[in-house]
C-alpha cells in the first residue's frame, strides 16, 4: 500500500550494487517517464539512478570514486540521500551494518556517520530512520549480482533452502517501513510484514514490478567456479568481509554479474575435514586465476578453528 520509487546505485567498491543484483532480474536502466509508468502501475520500482540523471553530480563522482576504489562517508551520504530526495521520497528507511570488516567498523563510527545522515534529511524535510545491523559477516550465501539474485528469489518464493538471516532482515526493514508508513501500528509491523510475505503478495508483486520494468530475466550461472574444503575439522569462528569482496571482485563481479563468492557455512558452524566452505565463480579463467592467487597469498577469509 506504500509507494516506493527504489533508485539506486552501481557498485562502488563492492562487489555489487543494489542496481548490478537487480538487473540480473529486469531492466533498471529506465528514464524518467518509463520509471513514472512503473510506479504509477505497480506502486514500485527498484532502478538505477544513473539512468535517470536525478543526481548527475554524484554519477560523476561515483565514476571517480570507483577508479580509485574509494568511497568517502561525505561523499556516502550525498549519494545515499540526493537519489532519494530527487525521486520524491519523503519517508526512508537505511541500513547500517557495523562491524570489524564492514563498510562502518564501529558503533562511533556508525553515530557519526547516522548524525550526518539525519542532519542532511531534517534540512530536507526527510523522515528518516537508521537500523543498525550486525554486520560481522555477510548477509545471505551470495557475493556478486546473480549469487546476491539467487538469494532474494529464494526468500520471496519461500524456498526452504532461502538464507534465513537475509529474510529476518528484509522482514525487520519492511517491518519499519510499514509503521513509519502507517500501514501498521507500532511494534505490529513485523507481523503484517510476515504475513505479506508468508502468503505469496510479495513475490506477486515483484514478478509484477520486474514485468514493468521491461520483463523479469533469470539469472546467469558462472562458467567456472572453485570449491575450497575444510582442511581439517572444526568450527567457523569470522568472516573476513572486506578480503571475500576482494575476491569476489578479482573474480569479474560486479561486472561480470554470475561472478562472486558462494557461502556454504555460517558461524559457529561445526565442520568436518574435507568439506565445502565456499566457492568462487567466474567468468573467465583468468579472472578466476586472479581470486585463486590473493587467497593462496592472504589469510583465508573465512576463518576456522580446528579442534583440539
Amino acid at each position: 500500500g506504500l509507494t516506493i520509487p527504489k533508485t539506486s546505485s552501481r557498485a562502488i567498491t563492492s562487489p555489487a550494487g543494489t542496481a548490478d543484483m537487480m538487473e540480473t532480474l529486469a531492466p533498471v536502466a529506465l528514464d524518467v517517464a518509463t520509471m513514472k509508468r512503473v510506479v504509477d502501475g505497480e506502486g514500485g520500482c527498484i532502478v538505477w539512478g544513473g539512468a535517470m540523471h536525478l543526481s548527475p553530480a554524484d554519477e560523476m563522482l561515483i565514476r571517480i570514486e570507483r577508479a580509485l576504489d574509494l568511497d568517502s562517508p561525505g561523499q556516502l551520504v550525498a549519494s545515499v540521500l540526493s537519489k532519494k530526495i530527487a525521486a520524491g521520497s519523503t519517508h526512508i528507511v537505511l541500513d547500517m551494518p557495523v562491524g570489524t570488516t564492514a563498510k562502518v567498523r564501529s558503533t562511533e563510527a556508525a553515530a557519526a556517520l547516522s548524525d550526518d545522515m539525519q542532519a542532511v534529511a531534517k534540512a530536507f524535510g526527510l523522515n528518516l530512520r537508521i537500523l543498525l545491523s550486525d554486520g560481522s559477516h555477510p548477509v545471505g550465501r551470495g557475493i556478486g549480482p546473480a549469487l546476491e539474485a539467487r538469494d532474494v528469489l529464494a526468500v520471496l518464493q519461500g524456498k526452504d533452502d532461502a538464507p534465513p538471516d537475509l529474510r529476518k532482515r528484509a522482514l525487520v526493514l519492511a517491518a519499519t517501513l510499514l509503521e513509519m508508513g502507517g500501514k501498521a501500528r507500532d511494534n505490529a509491523g513485523l507481523v503484517l510484514a510476515e504475513e505479506i510475505l508468508n502468503s505469496g503478495k510479495a513475490w506477486k508483486k515483484f514478478q509484477r514490478i520486474c514485468d514493468a520494468q521491461g520483463g523479469m530475466r533469470v539469472p546467469p550461472e558462472p562458467v567456472l567456479f572453485k570449491p575450497f574444503l575444510a582442511a581439517h575439522s572444526g568450527t567457523v569462528i569470522a568472516f573476513d568481509n572486506r578480503r571475500l569482496a576482494r575476491v569476489a571482485k578479482l573474480a569479474g563481479a560486479p561486472e561480470a554479474k554470475a561472478a562472486g563468492v558462494d557461502l556454504h557455512v555460517t558461524i559457529g558452524q561445526r565442520l568436518e575435514k574435507g568439506q565445502p566452505i565456499y566457492s568462487v565463480h567466474a567468468q573467465t579463467r583468468g579472472e578466476l586465476a586472479y581470486a585463486l592467487a590473493y587467497i593462496e597469498n592472504n589469510d583465508d577469509p573465512v576463518m576456522v578453528v580446528g579442534d583440539p
